[in-house]
This record gives C-alpha cells, structure tokens and sequence, in this order.
C-alpha cells in the first residue's frame, strides 16, 4: 500500500508521486457514465494524467501512461494498492 496525499489547489508543481487533486466540476468531462472526476499523479514515477470516477471510487483499475511506466494500481479509502502481476 502507498499513501495518497490531497491537493486542495491546482498547483502542478506540487504533484509529487501519490497525488490526487479533486477536479472543480467533476464530472462535466469525458464520458457521460464514467467521466473524469480528479488528477492523479502515478505513485511509481509521478506521471501526471486524468481519472474517472470509477478509478477514483475504486471500481475500476488505474494504469499509468506514462512512456516508461506500465504500474496498474487501486485506489483504496486508505491508501493505493498496486495490483500484482500474473
């Protein structure tokens, strides 16, 4: 397990690895049944990208884009979870 740390304010300069920042208006981007609800930075090499409201929930998996990463992970209410491999 990895920690999540929450931003309040959008300042991209203090996204470090295991960052979160709630979007202003979730919800009103990306898809109508799972839209994009918040910014994580990726916990394993802080590549910053969007995620959606099941990633954030934790119904869903998340899988860094970052070009030199692949780490799949859960978000869990107490922390983040990577997901082992087969």
């Amino acid at each position: 397990m990895a920690e999540i740390e929450f931003l309040d304010e959008w300042i991209p300069e203090q996204m470090k690895p295991g960052t979160l920042f709630l979007l202003e208006n979730p919800g009103t981007m990306g898809e109508g049944s799972n839209p994009y609800w918040a910014v994580l930075s990726c916990p394993s090499c802080g590549c910053v990208g969007l995620i959606t409201r099941g990633q954030f929930s934790g119904l869903q998996t998340v899988i860094c884009g970052g070009s030199e990463c692949s780490a799949e992970f859960v978000l869990e209410e107490y922390g983040i979870r990577y997901r082992m491999p087969n």
